[in-house]
């Protein structure tokens, strides 16, 4: 417990707006630093206020910037920048918020000599100096499919055997059934058959996923569903990435409805995309950096959402 320390929250430059929503939901003001890309890209960085012996919270998403100006790769430069900045400035705790976790589908070694890329990140993050890792909106999704639907009428659905155990574990909690897709690939983000496994006739099919990239796997299921009998078919995604023409296909497809969070900036795909919804994360994890500043049950949080 720390409730007697104090506590600073930090924003990075890829998504400086869930930072200040984090922070409102605490009642404190985002702590001053400057963060600068110099001629030569690299980044040069300054805490503009004492942290020692402070707790400290650094939000910053692993995503470019609405803007265009930072990428991925400068955003966790940014991150591992700010923690060494605070852990030799002698903060007290260093935690990492970080609402979209860089190089996350890179979790496994899928082909003979590939990295494993998401693991050197945890790697670079703790010897940064990250005593803690915080990364979790599951609790607003089960929320908005709760305050949205009726739930003896869903279903939920995993586009592919991978995200079983993620769809599953949602299903369990709302107590609705479960179906899911086997998907073949030609290649990488190219789906050639899918098989749902599974009833959805006459049901509200709620497709549930970590990421949106191109979308043309949810657009192919959603199609599938709709010649499996599903009477409305809505997608629920953490994270949307939405490249290339995803926006496009979302329009075409039979979804009603493309729901993703703000752990990437969407202010303007959702200008673009009429079907496409947003859900504020910033409740849940402005909640969970309350909880462990005070030393109280994260794991509460689990089942409930704090709006």
């Amino acid at each position: 417990m720390l409730g007697a320390t104090s506590l600073k929250i930090f924003s990075g430059t890829s998504h400086p707006e869930i930072a200040h929503l984090i922070a409102k939901r605490i009642g404190l003001p985002v702590s001053k630093s400057e963060i600068i890309q110099n001629h030569s890209g690299e980044t040069s960085l300054r805490i503009l206020e004492s942290v020692r012996e402070a707790d400290v919270y650094i939000v910053n998403s692993g995503c470019a910037s609405a803007d265009g100006t930072v990428s991925v790769n400068t955003a966790l430069m940014e991150l591992c920048i700010m923690i060494h900045a605070c852990k030799i400035a002698s903060a007290k705790r260093i935690t990492a918020v970080i609402p979209l976790y860089p190089y996350a589908r890179q979790d496994r070694k899928d082909k003979s000599r590939a990295p494993i890329s998401a693991k050197l990140v945890a790697n670079m993050i703790q010897k940064s100096g990250a005593d803690h890792l915080i990364l979790y909106a599951e609790p607003s999704m089960l929320w908005y499919i709760k305050e949205n639907f009726s739930i003896k009428n869903v279903v939920i659905v995993s586009p592919d055997a991978g995200g079983a155990k993620r769809a599953t574990s949602m299903a369990d909690r709302l107590n609705v059934d479960f179906a899911l897709f086997h998907k073949e690939r030609k290649k990488a983000n190219e789906v050639s058959r899918m098989i749902l496994v599974g009833n959805v006739k006459d049901k509200t099919a709620v497709l549930v996923d970590d990421m949106a990239d191109t979308c043309g796997t949810l657009a192919l299921a959603a199609q599938h569903l709709v010649e499996a009998g599903a009477k409305q078919i809505i997608a629920i995604v953490t994270h949307g990435i939405l490249s290339g023409n995803a926006l496009e296909t979302i329009e075409k497809s039979p979804l009603e409805r493309l729901v993703v969070t703000n752990t990437i900036p969407q202010d303007l795909n959702a200008k673009r995309c009429k079907k496409l919804a947003v859900i504020d994360v910033a409740p849940v994890l402005g909640e969970v950096v309350r909880r462990s500043h005070y030393g109280e049950s994260v794991s509460k949080l689990f089942t409930e959402v704090p709006y």
